[in-house]
C-alpha cells in the first residue's frame, strides 16, 4: 500500500535503515529535521528543515503541508514534544508512531513480578513536561500523547537495541573492549535479565506496525533475555577469552546491569501475530563485528 510517510529524525542509527526499508516498500517518504546529518537519500525523499523541539517553527512548517497517512517520530524525547506533536498534527494524520523505550517501566523495577506487560504501565501520573530522567521524560510523552485528542498514536517500547560498528551508543563495544582487556565485569547480585533487540528486528517491526491498525503501547524486543554476566560470558566464549564476574551489593557501572529482572512480555505483538527472533540467532555476529 502505497503511504504518505513522514519520519521526524531518520539520519542516524536504525532510523537510517527505516526510511531504506520505507523507500524500498515504496512509500512516499518525507524526512524532517535541522539538517545537520547529512543522509545518502538523494531524491528519493522530500525534506523539511526544522527543529524538532521549537514549537512556533514546526507549526509554521507544517502549516501548510498536507496530512501524511503515517508519521514515525524518532525525536519525541519528553512531554513538552509530545505536546508539539499533538499540536501540530491533530486531524491531520493516519497513525501516529513514536520510538519509545523499555525504560519507561523504570518505577516497576524491583517492584513487578515477571515480564512487563504494557498495562502493568499506569501512565495517569505523569503531567510533566521536561523530565531530566530519560525513563520518566519518555512517560511523560507517551502520556501527553494518549490525552491529545485528534491524534490516533502508537508508542513503541523498544528492548536495548545493540547494533554493530554504526552503534553510536557504543554500549555492547564497551563490553566486548572490556573481555578482551580482560577487566572483570562488577554486577549487581542479583544480575537480573533485561530485553534486546537488534537493528534489524526493530527496523522490520517498525515496517511491520505502520502497516496495522493499532493504537497504544506495544513492546518490541526478541524472545530471550540476558543479564549483563550472561552477556559477558557469551563474549568470552565467542572470543575464547577468561570473562571474570565480580557480584557486589549494587548495580555495577557496565551497561545493562539490573539488580533485578527488567523485561518486557511479547503477549500483546505476539497477539496479533507477529513473531520476534531469539537475541542468540544475532548477538554472535554483532560481537563479531565489535572484535
Amino acid at each position: 500500500m502505497n503511504q504518505s510517510v513522514l519520519v521526524i529524525g531518520g539520519t542516524r542509527y536504525f532510523g537510517i535503515r527505516l526510511v531504506e526499508g520505507l523507500l524500498a516498500a515504496g512509500q512516499r517518504v518525507t524526512l524532517a529535521n535541522r539538517g545537520l546529518t547529512p543522509d545518502s537519500f538523494g531524491d528519493r525523499v522530500r525534506r523539511l528543515r526544522v527543529d524538532r523541539r521549537d514549537a512556533a517553527a514546526m507549526a509554521a512548517c507544517f502549516a501548510d503541508q498536507p496530512g501524511f497517512d503515517l508519521v514515525y517520530d524518532q525525536m519525541c524525547y519528553s512531554g513538552r514534544d509530545a505536546a508539539i506533536a499533538a499540536d501540530v498534527f491533530k486531524g491531520k494524520v493516519g497513525r501516529y508512531l513514536m520510538t519509545s523505550t523499555i525504560e519507561v517501566y523504570g518505577d516497576l523495577h524491583g517492584h513487578h513480578l515477571g515480564p512487563y506487560a504494557e498495562s502493568a504501565l499506569d501512565l495517569g501520573a505523569e503531567l510533566g513536561l521536561d523530565a531530566s530522567d530519560y525513563g520518566r521524560a519518555k512517560r511523560q510523552a507517551e502520556a501527553r500523547l494518549y490525552r491529545s485528542v485528534g491524534l490516533p498514536a502508537a508508542s513503541l517500547r523498544l528492548g536495548h537495541v545493540l547494533g554493530g560498528t554504526e552503534d553510536f551508543t557504543g554500549r555492547l563495544a564497551a563490553h566486548v573492549a572490556a573481555v578482551l582487556a580482560g577487566e572483570p565485569l562488577r554486577h549487581a547480585a542479583a544480575a537480573g535479565e533485561s530485553s534486546f533487540i537488534d537493528v534489524a528486528g526493530v527496523v522490520d517491526f517498525m515496517l511491520w506496525a505502520g502497516q496495522q491498525d493499532f493504537l497504544g503501547p506495544i513492546n518490541v524486543a526478541s524472545e530471550g533475555g540476558l543479564s549483563a554476566p550472561q552477556l559477558r560470558a557469551r563474549i568470552g566464549r565467542l572470543l575464547n577469552l577468561p570473562a571474570p564476574c565480580l557480584a557486589q551489593p549494587q548495580v555495577g557501572e557496565a551497561s545493562f546491569d539490573y539488580a533485578a529482572p527488567h523485561r518486557m512480555s511479547l503477549d500483546r505483538a505476539q497477539a496479533m501475530g507477529w513473531r520476534f527472533a531469539a537475541t542468540e540467532s544475532w548477538l554472535d555476529q554483532l560481537i563479531d563485528q565489535h572484535v
